[in-house]
């Protein structure tokens, strides 16, 4: 049978077609996946939908929506920020939560701020800090300022009530575990009945809660992970240390249900690869019985 062939130089290899266009197709996925990683992914920011199911929602607390934003890493993921704009014009939600990493460095205050003076909800809009802003200097008090000058409550083991139709859903706010001084007890309300829902950065701290609080959220919200960021197949799932256990979505044998968003930045590495960023959108739903 006859072979086609390419010749090379005398006393070189004899290249069959078939692996001539083995070897060129293997390099045409790499270049695509190269592209994939850094040009296309990073930016397709996805929505992600989830019910919470709460035995005894008052009924005025029955469909709202809570956007979680997380991991936006400032000022870069620029393309990633305003897409998650545009999803948060056209989904209106009534609170906004931002869970911490929203920007990197205290230089990137007027990033943050542009992005959360958008980045709104239509009652509330909250905040809680990031390793990464202990990290860059945007510690509470330069923080503080910054979302104040925006209309954002950043809570620091602190809780706030968000009334709704005469019914009230109390947001309680929890420093970061790997980098800030977490207080579970100091956060919540000093009445501790109603809907609560626990806002962190790390989700480790999950692992971490003392079994006799006097409440439990109906959610924990959580980053931190970025999800993995770069997921291989066949090797094992890179995460930050405060991540635990912990990698993306729902854990259900933790202290109360809790979520870990993959984000929507990226951070070291400004790439993803079968790991898009998430914008996780909860709906409050009444239940006839605890889920």
């Amino acid at each position: 049978m006859e072979v086609d062939r390419i010749e090379g130089r005398a006393g070189s290899r004899t290249l069959t077609r078939r692996r001539f266009l083995l070897g060129a197709g293997a390099g045409i996925a790499a270049a695509a996946l190269a592209g994939d990683m850094f040009a296309v992914e990073p930016r397709r920011v996805l929505v992600s939908r989830h019910d919470i199911p709460i035995a005894g929602l008052p009924a005025s607390l029955d469909g709202l929506r809570i956007a979680h934003v997380s991991d936006v890493h400032l000022p870069a993921n620029r393309a990633a920020a305003e897409a998650t704009l545009r999803h948060l014009a056209a989904e209106r939600a009534e609170i906004v939560v931002l869970t911490g990493d929203i920007c990197e460095t205290a230089a990137a205050g007027d990033a943050l701020a542009d992005f959360t003076r958008r980045a709104r909800g239509a009652l509330a809009t909250i905040a809680t800090l990031g390793n990464w802003e202990y990290r860059g200097g945007l510690d509470q008090g330069v923080a503080d300022r910054v979302y104040a000058s925006v209309g954002v409550r950043l809570l620091t083991n602190a809780n706030l009530a968000v009334d709704v139709g005469g019914a009230s859903l109390t947001l309680v706010g929890i420093d970061d575990l790997r980098t800030g001084a977490p207080n579970v007890r100091a956060a919540l309300p000093q009445r501790p009945d109603g809907v609560q829902i626990w806002l962190t950065h790390s989700p480790e701290l999950a692992d971490r809660l003392p079994s006799d609080l006097p409440s439990r959220p109906a959610a924990i919200l959580a980053g931190h992970t970025h999800g993995g960021q770069i997921r291989i197949p066949g090797l094992p799932v890179y995460t930050p240390v405060g991540s635990g256990r912990f990698v993306a979505g729902w854990y259900r044998d933790t202290f109360a249900p809790l979520y870990v968003s993959r984000g929507i930045g990226t951070a070291d590495i400004r790439a993803r690869l079968f790991c898009p960023p998430e914008l996780p959108i909860f709906t409050l739903r009444r239940a006839l019985t605890p889920p």
